[in-house]
């Protein structure tokens, strides 16, 4: 009676969370899917169209970039984490405190920071730059954390196996531990790409608001979010703003899917 009980609310749970995102979704397409139109995705924004289409080129760089700077510093941290780190090791514990300290800290205050170390003292403007190299330090964390779950979930056998038929230690991580973790380390990754498409705060302190086509890395833009953020902010465009999260839904599904199959094929060896 207690197992099929317990089992009812596992049911109860997993249909709930499930009807919640379906509703979101499903509302969000609703109400956007109608206000599509062309002048939403022309290459020049005006006050008149006020395309998307900078902002989807700025989110697309913004993945980019972030992602390039933060997935192999990310992945070789967890890597010395879980295979060279020894016990014990106080440099490991600070490293664990640091990234479990970040992964707490709100998404304003990396803006704060952002918008006074970049902008303030590097860069003297608010740019591109400002906030890809801020959203790398804000998912660092996700990176780390996930790469070192996937790494610690890989049996132990596969590695004495491959050392003991004389592979060093450095191609086995390459070559026997890392096919095998690549899954999970993809699945950090898409969490951390959903954090950068979906994050606004940071990036109005470090990114600003420009609706122009980006111009250069050290030039001012507004990604997907942003763009949103603005458009219902201002109550004048507020059926494009649910147009532009339809198309932030929709890109973050296909980012998540592209992903996940990537993942998959490296998995199982690319059959």
């Amino acid at each position: 009676m207690a197992s099929r009980l317990i089992k009812f609310f596992v049911w109860l749970a997993a249909i709930f969370t499930m009807g919640i995102l379906f509703f979101i979704v499903g509302f969000i397409l609703w109400k956007g899917i109608p206000a599509m139109n062309w002048d939403l995705f022309a290459w020049e924004y005006t006050t008149k169209n006020v395309s998307m289409m900078p902002a989807i080129i700025s989110t697309l760089i913004m993945i980019a970039a972030s992602l390039v700077i933060s997935v192999p510093i990310g992945v070789f941290t967890a890597f010395y984490l879980v295979e060279y780190a020894d016990r014990g090791n106080r440099l490991v514990y600070w490293i664990r405190l640091a990234t479990d300290t970040l992964s707490a800290v709100p998404s304003i205050v990396y803006g704060l920071f952002g918008m006074l170390f970049f902008v303030n003292a590097i860069f003297k403007t608010y740019s591109h730059i400002a906030g890809a190299l801020t959203l790398t330090i804000m998912i660092l964390p996700i990176i780390i954390s996930s790469t070192e779950e996937a790494l610690l979930s890989v049996n132990n056998s596969l590695r004495m196996g491959s050392l003991a038929l004389g592979a060093g230690k450095l191609r086995t991580i390459f070559t026997v531990v890392l096919p095998v973790a690549m899954p999970g380390i993809l699945s950090g990754v898409i969490l951390a790409t959903g954090r950068i498409v979906g994050e606004s705060a940071a990036l109005l302190y470090t990114m600003g608001t420009s609706s122009g086509m980006i111009q250069s890395m050290l030039s001012s833009g507004r990604t997907l979010a942003t763009h949103m953020y603005v458009l219902s902010s201002e109550g004048l465009h507020v059926e494009e703003a649910y147009a532009t999260g339809s198309v932030l839904i929709v890109l973050v599904l296909l980012i998540n899917g592209l992903s996940t199959r990537i993942g998959n094929r490296l998995g199982s060896g690319g059959k």
